[in-house]
């Protein structure tokens, strides 16, 4: 028996989605593109035509097709929340870019709505499905570094060159945390496990700006001494990296959160007595997230999982906050 076909539409046409996204889903036999939303008429012809798919002059017409399966959501931050919930009105699932919403009660409540209606719901942390990522698991499940003690990750990039950027508008949910501070808050609970807290916290919005331009965190196990440091930032040297050290060795890799589908990833391994490296085959991780996507709906294995997952990842945000006011 053949698998079925998806019906997905887009709410918006933002970069991720015209690079990587859509050009992904292009090639996937398990989805069937029906159209990506936009709120200029213009600009919804041009798209439709470019992508000969239907014509959604507003998120509100796509909404209403009643063909659609799910719905892949890369707004700004703080539209996050209203479409999702408007696309649980429609009985439709979501795949929505990071951060889900930008308050914890926001979070809790979709993730609610999502299970009362089984349906999935999965904050797009591409990098989760990334082969180098399993990789590392491998290496540390074989004990190439020992007992693992303590975790640092780093995610950030210079400024942006277009002041009006929507990372630098509070009112589109923008800030440092929200947007690169989610993702090494995001790994620490791959290693660490969800049982975890914001321990310390420093978050700075500089005083000419209106959002948070960087941050850092130590992050601690409740039930355990294991700890992750991690830090974030626009208006930093570039850093994309992971380092896990362990016992006996360490870990690193300097492009963890964004090896895109032609990049190939270089793991490093150090020891006593050896200095490895590893050059992994580039892997689509768009490819990889949009699958498990597919999969959740059809066979809705792990729903309740993501569930917990959003939530966890929306209360360490809400905490790495609240403890940098003390």
């Amino acid at each position: 028996m053949s698998k079925p076909v998806l019906n997905i539409g887009i709410v918006g046409y933002a970069n991720i989605a015209k690079r990587f996204i859509i050009p992904t889903l292009n090639n996937m036999n398990q989805f069937n593109l029906v159209g990506v939303a936009s709120r200029s008429k213009e600009k919804a012809k041009k798209i439709s035509q470019e992508l000969n798919t239907k014509l959604f002059c507003s998120y509100e017409s796509l909404l209403e097709d009643v063909s659609l399966d799910a719905i892949y959501i890369p707004l700004p931050n703080s539209l996050h929340y209203e479409w999702i919930k408007k696309a649980f009105t429609k009985n439709l699932h979501v795949l929505v870019e990071k951060s889900m919403a930008c308050e914890l009660d926001q979070v809790i409540e979709l993730n609610n709505l999502a299970k009362e209606k089984s349906l999935v719901l999965i904050e797009n942390f591409q990098f989760r499905f990334h082969s180098q990522l399993k990789f590392i698991k491998q290496l540390l499940d074989d004990g190439k570094i020992g007992k693992i003690r303590n975790i640092r990750s780093s995610f950030g990039f210079p400024p942006f060159s277009d002041q009006n950027n929507i990372r630098y508008k509070k009112i589109l949910g923008g800030g440092s945390l929200l947007d690169v501070g989610a993702y090494p808050i995001k790994i620490s609970q791959l290693f660490l496990g969800p049982e975890i807290y914001i321990k310390s916290a420093s978050l700075e919005t500089p005083i000419d700006k209106e959002v948070d331009i960087w941050g850092s965190a130590l992050i601690k196990q409740i039930n355990g001494n294991l700890t992750s440091q991690v830090a974030f930032g626009f208006d930093h040297f570039y850093q994309n990296n992971l380092e896990l050290w362990g016992s006996e060795g360490k870990i690193s890799t300097s492009r963890i959160f964004t090896a895109g589908p032609e990049f190939a990833p270089i793991i490093n391994v150090e020891t006593n007595n050896t200095n490895d490296s590893f050059k992994l085959p580039p892997d689509n991780h768009f490819f990889n997230m949009l699958t498990y996507f597919y999969q959740q709906i059809i066979l809705k294995k792990d729903i309740e999982n993501e569930y917990q997952q959003n939530i966890n990842q929306a209360r360490l945000i809400h905490e790495l906050r609240e403890k940098s006011h003390e």
